[in-house]
């Protein structure tokens, strides 16, 4: 079984966004060191909480500072981004690295609906670019390859239809998946032929009913033969199951606040959030989300992902190591999320 990494790039309490993405940096150069298989980064917008909201721009310094781990988004919101934009971005992150660059697609807003709009509305656009998702996602894939965009012009260029092609020329392209966490994710990447990851860690909800449904409706294309498939969970590990509880306290407390619509700053230290109280709807959430996490010691954490893999039927699971810090914590020291992905591949690889 593969094992993978996606990086929130989570601003801890008392550092600041620089302090995240340093980090990032850092925590991919380790995984690499321990044999990931690919180390995607996530977009956000507008939130105290993450501090990453341009993937691209992470994936290359990244993919500088390492050698042979796949590198990637976790993914590009495309209603926010024109086509030809997305697809020449990648492009040249795959000129520079090939062979090498994951481009993974949502549709998802990563922000609130002012901040949507914002992204957006500059060159005019709404939520009609949310319903045209599919006919963006076929123009990436065009845009992508050799073939390009057939564009129809204005009667006066005299022309009736013009063939648009991204930049940098390239022989290969990136690897192109969809991320989803519904089913009308899961129908759209069979009836497209993509590979398919699934956000088992936000959503956690039909799961497996949205991997059958895209295997089973899944149609081969030129990007796949045959359905593939992988999940993302979060995920705590520490020497202790108490220890790793606690560390991950912070991150379930996050989530509460985030999916009753409340605001979100840095992530809390374990210390502080040994003191929060949250609504009952937040409880709610918290308690759904801790179910579907991995947490506890290596042979606890392992046991979990080998289940998790084969409860689903993937060969790969994208772990997302969620630990807070303790205060004290030094930036420049290793991490609790270091801990993490260090005790699960001493016990998986």
């Amino acid at each position: 079984m593969k094992l993978s990494v996606v990086d929130q790039s989570p601003v801890p309490a008392g550092f600041s966004a620089a302090d995240a993405l340093n980090n990032t940096v850092d925590l991919a150069k380790f995984c690499e060191r321990l044999g990931y298989e690919r180390y995607w980064i996530a977009e956000h917008h507008a939130t105290g909480a993450f501090a990453s909201p341009a993937p691209e721009i992470m994936i290359a310094r990244v993919a500088a500072e390492t050698h042979h781990i796949r590198v990637g988004s976790g993914g590009v919101m495309l209603p926010h981004y024109s086509p030809m934009k997305v697809a020449e971005s990648f492009r040249v992150l795959h000129a520079l690295y090939p062979g090498r660059i994951d481009l993974g697609i949502g549709r998802a807003p990563g922000s609130d609906p002012v901040t949507s709009l914002a992204l957006r509305g500059a060159a005019g656009r709404d939520d009609r670019d949310i319903e045209a998702f599919p006919q963006y996602l076929d123009d990436v894939v065009a845009l992508m390859s050799a073939r390009g965009v057939r564009v129809p012009l204005p009667r006066d260029l005299m022309r009736e239809n013009y063939i648009l092609k991204a930049t940098p020329a390239a022989v290969t392209e990136p690897k192109l998946w969809l991320l989803g966490s519904s089913m009308y994710s899961a129908h759209l990447a069979a009836a497209k032929g993509l590979p398919y990851v699934f956000a088992h860690h936000f959503s956690g909800q039909g799961t497996a009913e949205a991997l059958e449904a895209y295997r089973s409706e899944f149609r081969p294309s030129d990007l796949a033969s045959e359905p593939l498939t992988f999940l993302t969970v979060n995920a705590v590990v520490a020497e202790t199951r108490d220890e790793a509880m606690a560390l991950l306290l912070p991150n379930l407390q996050m989530m509460g606040r985030l999916r009753t619509g409340q605001p979100l700053g840095p992530l809390d230290l374990v210390e502080d959030a040994e003191q929060q109280e949250l609504s009952p709807q937040a409880m709610r959430v918290v308690e759904g989300a801790m179910r579907r996490a991995i947490v506890g010691t290596p042979t606890e954490a392992a046991d979990q992902v080998r289940a998790l893999a084969d409860e689903f039927g993937v060969d790969e699971v994208m772990v997302n190591p969620v630990a807070s810090a303790h205060r004290g914590t030094d930036p420049a020291t290793a991490s609790a999320r270091d801990t993490t992905l260090e005790l699960l591949a001493k016990e998986l690889f």
